[in-house]
């Protein structure tokens, strides 16, 4: 079976760091792109960032500069790195796999929680 597992998440200071992994088994993940996404409470999930296959990445305006989306192939691992952290990046982050609207998988999401 396809299995998606975030893991990296915690507690964090404002201005300060974290690295988010994105384990995945089950597909041939150099065929898939990678996208992060992210869930405030109160609020709908948001896009945050994606790599597709060929390296090529995209970012929603809040965190460019801020944030770096890359992928492991050998690893089967996509990695969001998060720096200069802001209250307003608290959020449920999940990862997903897509390679066609049918092949679409989900990780069960791991908490940021960026407070002083």
């Amino acid at each position: 079976q396809v299995q998606l597992v975030e893991s990296g998440g915690g507690l964090v200071q404002p201005g300060g760091s974290l690295r988010l992994s994105c384990a995945v088994s089950g597909i041939t993940f150099r065929l898939y792109a990678m996208g992060w996404y992210r869930q405030a409470p109160g609020k709908q999930r948001e896009w945050v960032a994606t790599i597709a296959r060929d390296n090529t990445t995209m970012y929603t305006d809040s965190v460019k500069g801020r944030f770096t989306v890359s992928r492991d192939n050998a690893k089967k691992t996509a990695y969001l790195q998060m720096n200069s952290l802001k209250p307003e990046d608290t959020a449920v982050y999940s990862c997903k796999a897509y390679f066609s609207e049918a092949n679409t998988y989900w990780g069960q999401g791991t908490q940021v929680t960026v407070s002083p």
